[in-house]
């Protein structure tokens, strides 16, 4: 039986998606040639590909970077994932974002990424939600200060911008809109708004130099399928070999991004990125969700059925899909994987396959 959670073990990333982190990352990797960075958040989705990004960087690069991870149950972690335990570039200190103690030393960089990234969560506490990136923010920010990690990436959301609107097809960092803030479903995206406040605020000192990525929709070998991700979801009745059924009418518009591709933009973003100059990171090639499904039914030898639940409405479907032409035009970055081979290479990872 396929275990869809992927959980234990957590198995290594294709050798071709280190490949390309390593290749288009090099100059990122360069400029932290010896760093120290402490990360939040480095048992997620994000963080997992960053520390394995990093262990390839050392390992074949001769990188030298050390890193020490929060993480609120680092034994139950490690087992899952022996490798990043055994390493001896990382470190970990036990703790919650909101309250961790401030071990002694100096760092250099932090990437602070930890935000519990559940809808559940979202709806049922929402206080929780908002509490955990605020107070987060705000105790990583602290610890940045006082243990001298001064270049600091701070991982935002694609919802700090609210609904978008209908006729603007792709969001740039310069829109102004906002999430509702009467509506307790905008806990998630105004606790980043917030967090992204913070981040100015320690700016103002001179001293820190957060930068902002705003993150939409990615895939990638460790994205849950058992969470309110379309693509997961899809993706894991794909390997079930069962009908993919799209929930409501499948008009509403995605972009994804392959979670190679988002590593090298945070690297990059981190090193070279404008202090409180926030980019945009995700893929500006939209997708029906309808489509997302069709493309997850094709994956198997043996193509699946889909079902669309609700009838189109007639409204103007809603999109969520940025622009990135800031960090193209800035920061010289690209997205260099496409939406089909994303999905076939999610789709070979979680079957097992060598890709």
């Amino acid at each position: 039986m396929l275990n869809t959670r992927m959980e234990t073990p957590l198995r290594s990333l294709p050798v071709r998606d280190l490949d390309h982190v390593l290749e288009h990352g090099e100059t990122a990797l360069h400029a932290l040639r010896g760093a120290r960075i402490f990360i939040t958040g480095g048992t997620g989705f994000i963080g997992r590909w960053l520390l394995e990004s990093l262990l390839a960087a050392n390992a074949r690069l001769g990188s030298g970077i050390s890193a020490t991870v929060l993480s609120r149950s680092p034994e139950a972690f490690s087992a899952r994932a022996p490798q990043f335990a055994s390493a001896g570039c990382f470190a970990w200190l036990r703790g919650d974002v909101r309250d961790f103690s401030f071990p002694p030393g100096t760092w250099s960089h932090m990437v602070h990424a930890a935000t519990p990234a559940s809808a559940a969560l979202n709806n049922s506490r929402p206080h929780e939600m908002f509490d955990t990136i605020v107070e987060g923010t705000r105790r990583a920010l602290e610890f940045a200060r006082e243990c001298g990690a001064l270049e600091i990436l701070f991982v935002s959301s694609g919802g700090v911008y609210g609904r978008q609107p209908a006729g603007l097809d792709c969001i740039p960092e310069t829109f102004s809109g906002a999430p509702d803030s009467a509506d307790s479903g905008a806990a998630y995206a105004e606790g980043k708004r917030a967090g992204e406040m913070l981040c100015a605020i320690a700016a103002q000192s001179g001293v820190l130099r957060p930068r902002i990525a705003r993150g939409f929709a990615f895939v990638g070998p460790h994205l849950p399928l058992d969470a309110h991700f379309a693509a997961g979801n899809f993706l894991r009745d794909a390997l079930h070999g069962r009908e993919i059924v799209v929930r409501g009418d499948g008009t509403a518009y995605r972009s994804y991004m392959y979670a190679a591709d988002l590593v090298v933009w945070l690297l990059t973003i981190l090193v070279r990125g404008i202090p409180m100059r926030p980019y945009n990171v995700g893929s500006d090639k939209p997708v029906s969700i309808a489509g997302v499904a069709g493309i997850s039914a094709g994956l198997p030898a043996n193509r699946l059925p889909v079902t669309v639940r609700t009838a189109p409405s007639g409204n103007p479907p809603e999109r969520y899909v940025p622009s990135v032409e800031r960090a193209r035009q800035e920061l010289g970055l690209e997205v260099r994987i496409g939406l089909d081979d994303a999905f076939r290479r999610t789709y070979q990872w979680l079957r097992g396959a060598q890709a």
